[in-house]
């Protein structure tokens, strides 16, 4: 990589929800980003998925970072809320990517994850969301 592309900087909005298994997200998509040569800017902490369209928005508004990644965890619950929750906040995110013009990786698991999926996917979206930034930055 260059030296310009090892200088760019990205934000992560977490959902705290979960905050344990969000913050071992972080830790992931944390190394990941050292390892793509990307600096994590910026970390904003979210109560849950109906906010990180606005702290996104938020992020990708400020003319130093380049990208971000959003990491959470949307679980089944007894109705469709989660479902559309999780629909309208993906499609939410969509849109700030076009917006914007700038990359949104997502390590959002569910929505409809049960406890079972959590934790194996907790790693590999992790690390996931990173990488799509950072080729989409390339």
């Amino acid at each position: 990589m260059n030296r310009q592309q090892s200088r760019r900087k990205i934000g992560v909005v977490c959902g705290s929800f979960h905050k344990s298994e969000v913050e071992r997200m972080l830790k992931w998509s944390t190394d990941e980003a050292v390892k793509l040569n990307l600096i994590v800017e910026d970390i904003l902490w979210v109560p849950g998925a109906m906010e990180v369209p606005l702290a996104l928005d938020r992020l990708l508004s400020r003319d130093d970072i380049e990208g971000a990644a959003c990491l959470g965890i949307i679980e089944k619950g007894q109705t469709q809320h989660g479902l559309a929750m999780g629909q309208a906040v993906i499609r939410s995110i969509i849109e700030l990517q076009l917006v914007h013009g700038k990359p949104v990786g997502l390590g959002i698991i569910g929505p409809g994850a049960e406890p079972a999926h959590i934790e194996p996917r907790l790693e590999p979206h992790a690390r996931a969301s990173v990488v799509a930034v950072a080729s989409m930055l390339e």
